[in-house]
């Protein structure tokens, strides 16, 4: 995830993590970096099993997010994603076994 605020960072990790197991720590939260550098959030979830359903997320602006994986893990997050906001694929590029998907996250 890049090109997005701190706060619609922290949104979009809280849906995930409520969703699903993380490489993260819950107290492990985006931070602004120094100098007005570009940053990037990342994050690995198992989607093998899920926790919860997110509660729905509110964005200061709409969110483009890149998830890669096999085809039904990318179709998972998708799904849990959407618990909390609006999804729209807007951009994928396929292997033999797993694809990348640009997904487009708003407010419901």
């Amino acid at each position: 995830m890049d090109s997005c605020v701190k706060e619609d960072a922290v949104a979009v990790l809280a849906a995930l993590q409520a969703s699903f197991p993380s490489d993260r720590a819950e107290d492990d939260k985006p931070v602004d970096t120094e100098g007005g550098h570009p940053t990037v959030w990342t994050a690995t979830f198992d989607v093998s099993r899920t926790l919860g359903l997110a509660d729905p997320g509110r964005l200061s602006e709409p969110v483009t997010i890149t998830a890669q994986g096999g085809y039904l893990a990318v179709d998972r997050l998708r799904e849990g994603l959407a618990e909390a906001f609006s999804v729209r694929v807007v951009g994928t590029a396929a292997g033999d076994q797993e694809q990348e998907a640009r997904l487009r996250l708003e407010n419901r």
